[in-house]
């Protein structure tokens, strides 16, 4: 077959441009009613080069910060970092006294966002100083913080991201995010964002299951509307990053960084895939996850007696002394598993059983039949104080077994698609804890595909450009296209992160 070339004439110029401007800014599946995004430490609007959003300076502006004592003041991020140029990370403002951020919100709950980037910004607010808590809406977010110390635990990242979830009742008309040095140090912010998120997200609904408790048999916990959720784990399970300007509208990140909690039998023996097997939200809303969290997932493998020999475990460290929410995704996407107990297997949290009979497909369908339906599953797991926790951490385990039992399942095989862990506050409204030991992270790298999709503000110059941009080489694409192929894994790509073992009773296609 030719490929097949299009004459550009004045008509058609018209309905190609109206075609990929609606294309380049199709709306999200969920839309905040509050979506403030505040640039500290500048003045005026700035879009940023990596999620797209448009942020706001606070000098000058209405959310100028009101200070106890002397003022504070702003600065510039570093010329040598390769995050001064990059919003909110441009300007910080800092101070040796407390200094409070007034925001008018409407009620329901909504994610607070505070980015850092800890650097020496001048000889008096040297990186390594920095120390401070952090209150909003009665809720202690922040306990003795050293950004300094949290970026070289998390080897590789410059900058810093702490994500909250909060509800604000109706006779609260603001929220107050108030920064207080400790003794000798001092405090300083990057960035603030606030955005409405879809009610009962993350917290429970007062009809619905609520969370499975683990260790108590048969028991619910319901995430109370006076609860505050501190994001400690936000994972694209055997997939690629989802940037905040790929998400469902609430521009919340996606890693996919799960290799780095993986046991060393895990890391060898399981597989990352990825299908793109029709999605139909049927059972949960399409905003819970990305599509991209659904079609990737971890496997066992292919062979039925090495997957019976160990477990699939990742192992988080995280506080003792709280409590969590735990949210697993799943989704059946690979297309030879179509009917209930063509993967049946157990889960395991924190060492104790959460499911004993894990069935995607009989958790999706009526009937037992079909696949491609996510879904989520949630898990309360108290933490407690252990001998055995090492500077303050102690490992949270999610382990995955298949089923030993050959005549309960016709695969003997486990999958994860998504994870999320949110750490609740204690009994005093506080979420501070001390900072993690983690394994070195790789540098947080933002693909250029991930920067063009879903912008959430674009200016025109750039649409008509790439228009033009797009008529001078469309033919000439559509001719590489068809030629080449495609460079990226189909629809049934797999990958080891070591050789392949043989494939016994194996459900996936051959390569």
């Amino acid at each position: 077959m030719k490929p097949i070339f299009i004459p550009l004439y004045p008509s058609s110029l018209f309905l190609l441009f109206v075609t990929l401007l609606v294309a380049g800014e199709s709306a999200p599946i969920y839309s905040p009613s509050d979506d403030i995004t505040l640039n500290c430490g500048s003045s005026g609007d700035t879009v940023s080069n990596y999620d797209f959003q448009t942020w706001t300076g606070d000098i000058n502006s209405k959310f100028f910060p009101e200070a106890v004592g002397s003022a504070s003041q702003v600065e510039q991020a570093p010329p040598s970092s390769s995050m001064g140029s990059q919003v909110p990370f441009t300007t910080a403002r800092l101070s040796y006294s407390e200094f409070t951020y007034i925001f008018p919100v409407s009620p329901g709950q909504k994610f607070i966002r505070l980015y850092f980037f800890p650097a020496t910004y001048n000889v008096d607010f040297d990186r390594s100083k920095s120390l401070f808590s952090v209150k909003a809406g009665g809720y202690r977010l922040l306990k003795d913080f050293n950004a300094s110390l949290s970026s070289t635990v998390y080897d590789g990242y410059e900058t810093l991201l702490r994500e909250f979830c909060l509800n604000f009742e109706p006779d609260q008309r603001s929220l107050n995010i108030t920064f207080t040095p400790s003794q000798g140090g001092y405090a300083f912010i990057n960035g603030i964002e606030i955005m409405s998120m879809p009610t009962n997200l993350y917290h429970s609904a007062a009809q619905g299951d609520g969370a499975i408790y683990l260790g108590s048999s048969d028991s619910r916990y319901y995430v109370e509307n006076n609860t505050a959720l501190e994001m400690i784990f936000r994972i694209n399970v055997g997939g690629s990053p989802v940037s905040p300007n790929e998400d469902t509208g609430m521009y919340r990140t996606w890693d996919p960084i799960d290799e780095l909690y993986l046991d060393d039998l895990s890391r060898n023996l399981s597989i990352a895939r990825r299908y793109n097997t029709p999605l139909n939200f049927a059972r949960i809303p399409n905003y819970i996850a990305p599509e991209e969290v659904y079609r990737t997932g971890r496997t066992m493998g292919g062979n039925s007696t090495i997957n019976k020999s160990y477990n699939l475990t990742w192992g988080f460290p995280v506080n003792p002394d709280f409590s969590y929410l735990v949210r697993l995704h799943f989704c059946e996407i690979v297309p030879n598993f179509t009917a209930a107990r063509d993967r049946m297997f157990q889960i395991f949290i924190a060492n104790l059983t959460a499911e004993l009979h894990a069935d995607i497909i009989r958790w999706t369908t009526e009937n037992g039949k079909g696949n491609g339906i996510p879904i989520y599953r949630d898990y309360f797991v108290p933490v407690p104080i252990l001998g055995t926790q090492k500077k303050g951490f102690v490992i949270l385990s999610v382990a995955l077994q298949a089923n030993q039992d050959d005549n309960q399942t016709r695969y003997n095989d486990a999958i994860l698609n998504g994870l999320e862990i949110f750490k609740l506050n204690d009994t005093d409204g506080n979420l501070g804890g001390p900072i993690p030991e983690l394994p070195n992270v790789p540098p947080k790298v933002t693909s250029e595909s991930s920067r063009n999709s879903k912008k959430k503000s674009t200016p025109m110059l750039a649409i008509l450009a790439g228009v033009v941009s797009a008529l001078l080489v469309l033919s000439f694409l559509g001719f590489l296209v068809f030629r080449l192929g495609r460079k990226v894994k189909d629809s049934n790509s797999s990958h080891r992160t070591t050789t392949s073992t043989m494939t016994l009773r194996s459900p996936y296609p051959s390569h």
